[in-house]
């Protein structure tokens, strides 16, 4: 008999089916040889500090560094108490029956790190010896695992990436707990730090301080309007004016030289090749840019497009795919003749020799990039946001293999008076893989670039028909978007736009493109973070513990970023585990022994302070603007409004307006209780608020 242990009860009735495994038992299925059974998700877990005696957050306790690790079943609260979850002692009785009735056991969670882990917390946790073979599948249609049943591993091979995983684990423990109680301890509140989510607070907390700080200084261009053949040019200068009466002096110059004479002009052929296909973070960036979906949304969303067998596995970091994965790719965009959105796309690139841009057999990781299955969704089967999701991967599969976009570029430089303009023009010859979508390029030039240029000749003059100077202000770096976010994860914080060069930074960023999603929910659960239209902002709160650790070794995006680098390399067998759990003892000592120095009453006052205070509607005392709710400090006085109302957190802008004025504008995005979005404003009467609906 054969055990096999699936991650989720839905990925095992499909393996179950597969294997004729058809008999429904209580927490497993039975036939054919085979016994499949399940767990749900981490059914195991690191035990709490209670569990080895460090009872309470008490300064004497830290840091606190087991000699071993124990492992326990997955805990939820009782009361004010945890306890193991009933739940989970069942199914993990099960398991261990499965187990040990058999003689083998196929581990058929998800293959990535976090899947390795769960399988390898159980065996460990049940004492279990049976041998066990590992299932390393891209997808769950039918004919993959079939293909992996066929070409089974042996456990053993997975060990380096179990024992990354473990270190891992057992470092998120050691900093995350030892850090929090740290400051707890020292700050006299409740604070919570962590390898990851301290150093992604500070690129948000210093993106948005470095935005609300800058100071705009204005500057001057000038923009000449000329124009040839009957096409209107409209030509900016080269240089940027500080001073207005420098501009003018220019502008009164160049109207009495009355003519634009054209200098070099530069004309080539720009070869653009497709964009790599899609790793999780570059899907997630795209999907909050494009549909505005939450980094979390859409891992959720693509983790049920894998499971309807639609989707290749999503929790991956590579972006190519290998040479025999390629040689399936003809076929997969002939089965997109069938998908009515890119139907035409596809019947247009049948017979076409495919772009091997994004095929690299080195550079594929555990994972492959992603791209859709043989299985084409029909009919209902998928959601909306699914149907998003799903539309944005297939798109990008057939721009990946389609060929270049050939553009002809024109680039004139014209002087008036000693002020050199430049003009750039440019036409699509043939737009390759830009007709799958039909965009057009973003220009960095924004509107200063035209389409075709008529023909320019050196020498030739050009009438000048107007002469402005514009105004225009220097800008801040925008806040952090999720988008932006990631990137910035990706790279451990370094701006960078070259596609190649940020690929060769994927191995010193922070977190994993499986956890990066995770970690940003984080900061929203401990009201660290908060969304303004796009934009991600620190809240009071999350600004207080940013001020605190800015400067400690918790808040370091570079070390985070090595200790990552430092993971992958015990995953490949090139790092030492003992080495890494060695140093991160170390810097669980070091940041203790910061967090425990730090000064409470500067946390605490700064935590509770209100960036807003308002004059009271009701007393005319003052209204403060706390992380939770806006209150009149009379104490007379009733005035009480919570931030979140119907699901939606409100604004400081929000509530000041319903202070001041007695009446929002209409806010997006309300919930009702049967969980139906609505609009609405908000009106204050007699300090209560109420909905005003329109027409």
């Amino acid at each position: 008999m054969k055990a096999v242990i699936a991650e989720k009860p839905s990925v095992a009735q499909d393996i179950a089916k597969i294997l004729g495994a058809n008999g429904r038992k209580d927490g497993y299925m039975e036939g054919n040889g085979y016994r499949v059974t399940w767990a749900f998700g981490h059914l195991v877990e690191l035990a709490m500090p209670a569990e080895y005696g460090w009872e309470g957050f008490k300064a004497e306790n830290l840091p606190m560094i087991p000699e071993t690790f124990k492992l326990v079943p997955r805990q939820k609260k009782d009361g004010k108490k945890m306890s193991a979850d009933p739940g989970v002692l069942k199914q993990l009785k099960i398991i261990k029956e499965v187990f040990s009735g058999s003689d083998e056991i196929v581990v058929a969670t998800d293959a990535g790190r976090e899947g390795e882990l769960i399988f390898r917390y159980i065996y460990n946790y049940l004492h279990c010896k049976t041998p066990f073979k590992r299932l390393w599948i891209s997808s769950l249609t039918d004919k993959a695992i079939r293909d992996g049943f066929a070409k089974l591993r042996p456990g053993s091979e997975y060990d380096n990436l179990n024992t990354s995983a473990e270190c891992r684990s057992q470092a998120d423990w050691l900093v995350g707990l030892n850090a929090s109680q740290a400051l707890a301890i020292a700050a006299h509140g409740n604070y919570s730090l962590g390898r990851v989510q301290t150093p992604t607070l500070k690129m948000i907390c210093e993106r948005y301080l470095e935005n609300k700080n800058f100071v705009p200084q204005p500057y001057w261009q000038l923009l000449v309007s000329t124009e040839k053949a009957g096409i209107k040019l409209p030509v900016w200068s080269d240089k940027r004016y500080e001073q207005a009466e420098q501009a003018q002096a220019a502008v009164g110059q160049i109207q009495q030289a009355g003519h634009l004479t054209v200098g070099k002009v530069e004309r080539k052929e720009v070869r653009q090749e497709p964009p790599l296909l899609y790793d999780l973070t570059a899907l997630q960036k795209e999907a909050n840019t494009k549909l505005n979906f939450s980094a979390d949304k859409t891992l959720s969303v693509a983790q049920s497009l894998y499971e309807k067998k639609v989707m290749s596995y999503p929790r991956t970091g590579s972006r190519y795919i290998s040479e025999d994965v390629f040689e399936e790719m003809p076929e997969r965009i002939a089965l997109l003749a069938g998908y009515e959105p890119l139907a035409k796309q596809a019947r247009a690139m049948q017979g076409m020799s495919l772009n091997k841009k994004s095929v690299d057999d080195k550079k594929v990781t555990d994972h492959h990039a992603l791209i859709i299955t043989e299985n084409l969704p029909g009919g209902n089967t998928l959601t909306v946001d699914e149907s998003k999701v799903y539309h944005l991967v297939a798109s990008r599969m057939l721009e990946a293999f389609h060929a270049a976009c050939i553009k002809d570029a024109t680039t004139a430089t014209l002087t008036a008076a000693d002020v050199t303009f430049t003009l750039r023009g440019s036409i699509i010859k043939t737009p390759g893989w830009r007709s799958i979508r039909n965009e057009v390029e973003e220009t960095s030039e924004d509107k200063e670039e035209v389409g075709a240029l008529p023909p320019l000749a050196e020498g030739e003059n050009l009438p000048i028909r107007k002469v402005e100077m514009v105004e225009k202000q220097t800008k801040p770096k925008p806040l952090h978007t999720e988008s932006s976010l990631l990137a910035a994860m990706e790279t451990a914080g370094k701006d960078i736009e070259d596609e190649e060069e940020r690929a060769a930074m994927k191995d010193i960023g922070i977190g994993t493109p499986a956890t990066r999603a995770a970690v940003i929910e984080t900061l929203f659960r401990r009201e660290y973070i908060e969304r303004q239209k796009k934009s991600l902002v620190p809240t009071n709160k999350g600004l207080a513990v940013y001020e605190i650790v800015k400067d400690k070794l918790i808040s370091d995006v570079a070390m985070t970023g090595r200790w990552e680098t430092a993971l992958n390399r015990i995953a490949d067998g090139q790092g030492k585990a003992e080495a890494f759990k060695g140093a991160i003892v170390q810097y669980t000592k070091q940041i203790t022994q910061e967090l425990l120095a730090v000064q409470g009453d500067k946390l605490r006052s700064d935590a509770a302070a209100p960036v807003v205070t308002v004059k009271c509607p009701l007393c005319g005392g003052e209204v403060k603007l706390f992380p939770k709710l806006a209150k009149c400090t009379n104490e007379a006085c009733d005035l009480k409004i919570w931030r979140e109302i119907a699901g939606k957190k409100l604004s400081d802008k929000d509530l000041t307006t319903l202070l001041t004025k007695g009446k929002t504008g209409v806010i997006k995005g309300f919930k009702s209780k049967a969980g139906k979005k609505f609009d609405a404003a908000l009106e204050l009467k007699d300090g209560k608020v109420g909905f005003v609906f329109g027409k």
